[in-house]
This record gives structure tokens, sequence and C-alpha cells, in this order.
């Protein structure tokens, strides 16, 4: 079997006044993620390692910040058409493993429906899924809860 792997990664600025998004699951916080689009950072860096497995353009190419169309969207919207992208080449995802960085909030909790939702746009079974939840330690800008990252590691294969 042909495999390939990926690895993405993204980050973006906490703010006041945003919807919080990680991995497709709302959080009920007064403050979210920066972006253009709903500035999901876990399902963009999964975006990012499938394109990457595929040797393909990172996510900003396929869905421009600067493209009004892509303002505010669901990045489970993207991770789909992603998927649809990497199947029309013949190409699927076999298993991902994410890691998201954040000091606040506590999100082990919830883990698990973000897996869920990760599995429904990706096609997936939740057990090709690894997910886990970490801090920065107090360090630098993660540490100091200003932002919120995430690493991800997609393996695919050849349809």
């Amino acid at each position: 079997m042909d495999f390939r792997i990926g690895h993405g990664y993204d980050i973006h600025r906490l703010v006041a006044g945003r919807p919080l998004v990680l991995g497709g699951v709302k959080f009920d916080t007064d403050y979210g993620l920066e972006g253009h689009s709903d500035a999901d950072c876990a399902t963009h860096a999964v975006c990012d390692a499938l394109l990457g497995a595929a040797g393909l353009p990172d996510i900003g190419h396929f869905f421009p910040n600067t493209d009004p169309a892509y303002r505010n969207i669901d990045s489970q919207v993207l991770l789909a058409r992603v998927c649809a992208e990497l199947r029309q080449r013949g190409l699927e995802p076999s298993n991902l493993d994410v890691s998201i960085i954040a000091e606040k909030p506590r999100i082990s909790s919830r883990l698990a429906e973000m897996k869920a939702a990760l599995a429904r746009s990706t096609g997936l079974p939740a057990d090709r899924i690894g997910l886990k939840a970490t801090t920065n330690e107090g360090v630098g800008e993660l540490g100091r809860g200003a932002a919120i990252a995430a690493h991800a590691v997609a393996l695919i294969r050849r349809a």
C-alpha cells in the first residue's frame, strides 16, 4: 500500500467577543480565536496535515482568508472539503493524531466530542483519531493564555 505522512500546525490568538471552537466543538466562553473562519486551530492543523501528506498546498491556498466566502465558515466544512480533495486524487485518510496546546479553557472533558466531530468530517472511525490536550506550562504566549495552538499528524493511503 502507498502510505504518506503529513504534519500540520496552527495557532490563533485569543480575543474577546468571538466564539471559541476547537475540533468542531463550541465552548461556552466570552473569548474565542481570532481569524477569518471560525479559527478552529485544531481542525486547521488536521487540514494541513492531510494536505501535506498528499503533497498539496496548505489550507490557505484552498481557502484564502481574502475570500469573503470563508468568513466565519465552520472549519469542519473545510475539513470535509479537504477530504473530498484527497479522494478525488485517489487518496483517503487512514488515521490522525492531534495535540491541542491551551492554558484555557480546560478541554480534556470535551475530547470525545471533538473526536466525534473530526470523525464525521473525515469519514474516519473515531478509534483512528488520537486527540490530546496539554498546556505550555506557563511558557511564552501560549503559556500566558494569549493563544491556542495545535499540531496534527496524518497518515493517508491510496483508496
